[in-house]
């Protein structure tokens, strides 16, 4: 009873176990969102760029700090120093200095450089946000159509079992003489061309899901079920809220506003020359004829000096001229680049309003499309079966139900992607667009 027991709990451990792994294989659009946005590598080098350039803040901000440097060496002399005919100095030389160097103003450089450590790292933040952006536009543009791959392959199945049952009754009515030959040989060109367009079709949808799994940072050969069908969700956001938003939100702008600002950053960099370098310096020294420098007749033991000082090169032939020039007219560049990124912003977000639009508009015909499409094939094959319709009717009305079907797939996938690309021309997270 004992081995029975535990035999049970064995088993039901292991299936609870098989349940949660298969529990974790299915993903809806959102979990894929989520799971890409945490395991993707394009995403997680962009974080590791994050982490250089807070490195690069903390650098910037060390520097105005003081600079502590020591020297140590060795002077050999070819022959003793003499004075006076009297012997001067030692033939070995050693030297040991420090120095504490505190920059007190350096035209600028330091702060300058310091704020743009900074924009840079805001930069980067910017920059890890439009790719998490174009991660999710893409998992859920691959996600709308592997839904519409799926409804495709229910389809040619639907549609290969309708001309399936099509060929048996051709069949039937060729054996009583009812139908000549023609008839079931069209009904099985047709069957063939269904088994085909079937094979496509299954494909479509092990070529999506293999896109998905590496748009997740998995094994392309994960066998992971995405869970979801197609289906209609209204846009209840006016063009003129979605552009107002792209202004705002959209990261990619935000991007090129601190890239002028950067440009702006350097512009003072390039104008440091004009200055002067002010500078405090404390010096200690020591000094001897042996390696330990303990002083001796010809050496002072140890000594130290202060000093303030100032540097400054005030002409250099319009050196420091140009070069800040070039680095306006460089700004110029970026802000007529940001002007132009703006109006294709702009584009962006009303193509794909109006795309959303056509794509509501296809759904309504779709869905009458394929009512009158049945419709069509009912009357078709009722009309055959009474010996008043031709085969071709039937066929013809088979091909039209499939492709009314096929465009209402086709309509609303396009509807989901366009969603897909408005809320990203705004700049927005949209995880789950099913709801």
């Amino acid at each position: 009873m004992k081995i029975l027991r535990m035999f049970c709990v064995l088993v039901f451990l292991l299936s609870s176990i098989a349940m949660a792994w298969a529990e974790d294989l299915e993903l809806t659009m959102k979990e894929a969102v989520e799971i890409g946005l945490a395991s993707n590598p394009s995403i997680l080098a962009a974080k590791e760029a994050l982490m250089a350039s807070d490195y690069a803040v903390k650098s910037s901000k060390a520097a105005f700090g003081p600079a502590f440097s020591t020297t140590y060496g060795y002077t050999r002399l070819d022959e003793r120093p003499q004075a006076m005919g009297k012997t001067a100095g030692t033939r070995d030389n050693w030297q040991l200095q420090f120095n504490i160097h505190q920059p007190l103003f350096t035209g600028f450089n330091l702060l300058t450089t310091h704020e743009k450590a900074l924009l840079q790292k805001e930069q980067v933040i910017s920059q890890i946000e439009n790719a998490e952006l174009q991660l999710a536009m893409a998992i859920q543009n691959s996600f709308m159509s592997l839904l519409q791959a799926r409804e495709n392959v229910r389809s040619a199945e639907d549609s290969l079992t309708r001309l399936k049952s099509h060929l048996q009754v051709n069949t039937a009515f060729y054996e009583v003489g009812l139908r000549p030959k023609l008839d079931v040989l069209q009904a099985e060109v047709d069957v063939a061309k269904a088994e085909q367009v079937l094979v496509a079709a299954e494909n479509a949808v092990n070529t999506y899901v293999a896109q998905l799994n590496t748009l997740l940072g998995k094994d392309v050969n994960d066998e992971t079920i995405y869970k979801g069908s197609l289906g209609y969700v209204p846009i209840p956001v006016a063009l003129e809220d979605c552009l107002y938003r792209a202004a705002q939100q959209r990261p990619d702008l935000t991007i090129a506003r601190q890239t002028v600002m950067l440009a702006q950053k350097d512009v003072t960099l390039a104008g440091v020359p004009y200055y002067p370098q002010v500078g405090a310096d404390v010096n200690y020294g020591r000094a001897g004829k042996d390696p330990w420098v303990k002083g001796g007749k010809y050496h002072t033991a140890s000594e130290w000096n202060a000093q303030l000082g100032m540097q400054w090169t005030f002409f250099e032939w319009g050196k420091t001229y140009y070069g800040q020039q070039q680095a306006k007219k460089n700004v110029s560049r970026l802000e007529q680049e940001y002007r132009n990124l703006e109006n294709e912003a702009d584009f962006e977000v009303k193509r794909a309003f109006l795309q959303t639009q056509e794509a509501e508009k296809r759904i309504t015909a779709a869905k009458q499309g394929l009512v009158a499409a049945r419709e069509s094939l009912r009357m078709a094959t009722a009309r055959y079966e009474a010996q008043v319709g031709t085969n071709t009717d039937v066929l013809d009305a088979l091909a039209a139900q499939t492709a009314s079907e096929s465009n209402l797939n086709e309509a609303l996938a396009d509807h989901g992607r366009a969603t897909v690309n408005l809320y990203g021309a705004m700049g927005l997270h949209t995880p789950d667009l099913m709801h």
